[in-house]
């Protein structure tokens, strides 16, 4: 999908991708495209599923969310319905802020917020006490946010 978009759309997506906000007038200035050029780019790029979604950041902090983990989860049967189950469960629950199928230790990666121990204790079990299928986890408490992103590198040069 990348090898498809140009200069002017890898200049959208690097100044969208750092502030979604940005007026379609700016995004005109730093593109070197028209308003209608730039919107008819973005209404197709986001058709295409290039640009996936479109979020505010919120500070953590604000909302007494203070506390994050790492958990790596192992589960015990690795067949397709009891992935799909574990995935839903952790679809559903909003401390759970990304999830990864992974291969390694465990068979998942887990990013978790909570407002402290009580409530991360809380969680563990929801998710992983409360489930037969989960045969251990790992748990690793997030001294200092060092970085925290989801961009995606975009070479602007052709």
């Amino acid at each position: 999908m990348s090898d498809k978009l140009d200069r002017a759309d890898r200049i959208l997506l690097a100044h969208l991708q750092e502030d979604a906000t940005l007026s379609l007038e700016k995004l005109s200035e730093v593109s070197h495209l028209s308003v209608p050029s730039v919107q008819r780019r973005l209404r197709q790029l986001r058709k295409k599923g290039v640009i996936d979604r479109e979020v505010a950041v919120i500070n953590s902090d604000a909302l007494n969310q203070k506390m994050s983990f790492v958990v790596i989860v192992e589960l015990e049967r690795e067949s397709i319905d009891q992935l799909d189950a574990f995935r839903r469960t952790v679809r559903k629950e909003p401390r759970v802020q990304q999830c990864y199928y992974v291969t390694g230790e465990g068979d998942f990666v887990l990013i978790c917020t909570a407002q402290d121990m009580q409530d991360f204790e809380e969680l563990t079990h929801t998710l992983f006490f409360n489930n037969s299928n989960v045969r251990r986890f790992r748990t690793s408490v997030v001294m200092d946010r060092t970085k925290v992103s989801l961009s995606v590198p975009i070479d602007i040069e052709d």
